[in-house]
């Protein structure tokens, strides 16, 4: 995909840790503004990986950029806080979602606009979240460990929604939740998408419910891109039906095996 009018662009990173192990090999990738792009693939593929060095939170796990670029509108971004990125617009939701299960649900959304000094564009904001999230305003009062995963999903995107994000890196959202839930939730990142026109970057093992809500996507494979496109191209893609929606009666493990793939290999190109 090209660089015309993105907002995030990834050039060639490769991410260490501990200085000694390599996870990430040369990824690049393109997020267009205003668009919902995944990046799609198995455990340990590098998704998580990918998406705390865009944000910059590998450093608590000794994790290092050592190579290429991140770039936000055309700065570089690799070496600015998380803290500086957040007050740039740009807001991870973790993996596993990380409530604070101590405090209420309005608590929680309300942490998210700490860095925010008016109080009234709060107030707004955390209306937003409730209109976006109608669940959430019923149980705005519990603490946030006695509500369901999905309300806790809702949370978490919610509290991201607190900081007025532009730009929002989505790591797993399905995890651990129902089918019903999951698109609900997945809707919900749809409507944000084109009302609030905030651009998503989110990393998912559930390949048809991201490809089916995804304009673009990236599929990783052992800290490498080794395929991408318009989703509703990866959808029809013969491989990934195989490899990952489960169409196909192929013994094959991954792409590595598959002759006509090597050839389209980024990284051989």
């Amino acid at each position: 995909m090209g660089t015309t009018n993105t907002v995030l662009n990834v050039n060639g990173i490769e991410v260490i840790y501990n200085h000694v192990i390599l996870v990430l090999k040369g990824v690049s990738l393109n997020v267009p503004e205003g668009k919902i792009a995944a990046v799609l693939g198995g455990n340990g593929a590098g998704k998580t990986t990918t998406l705390r060095a865009i944000s910059n939170l590998l450093k608590g796990e000794r994790g290092d950029v050592t190579k290429g670029s991140i770039e936000l509108r055309g700065e570089r971004i690799e070496n600015l806080t998380p803290a500086d990125l957040v007050n740039r617009g740009v807001v991870q939701v973790m993996e596993g979602r990380h409530c604070f299960a101590h405090l209420t649900i309005e608590d929680n959304l309300l942490t998210g606009g700490y860095t925010r000094k008016d109080k009234a564009e709060i107030a707004r904001n955390l209306e937003k979240v409730y209109n976006y999230f109608p669940r959430l305003k019923t149980r705005r009062t519990s603490q946030a460990a006695y509500t369901s995963g999905g309300e806790q999903q809702m949370c978490a995107i919610g509290r991201a929604l607190m900081t007025n994000p532009s730009v929002m890196l989505l790591d797993e959202p399905s995890m651990g939740l129902a089918p019903q839930i999951v698109e609900e939730v997945f809707e919900i990142v749809r409507d944000l998408n084109q009302k609030e026109k905030v651009t998503f970057l989110l990393a998912e093992q559930n390949t048809n419910m991201a490809l089916r809500y995804a304009d673009y996507g990236y599929i990783m494979e052992s800290g490498r891109i080794v395929m991408d496109g318009l989703a509703s191209d990866l959808a029809n893609n013969e491989d990934v039906k195989e490899f990952y929606l489960g169409v196909g009666g192929g013994e094959r493990k991954s792409f590595k095996d598959g002759k006509s793939y090597k050839r389209r290999k980024r990284w051989l190109a």
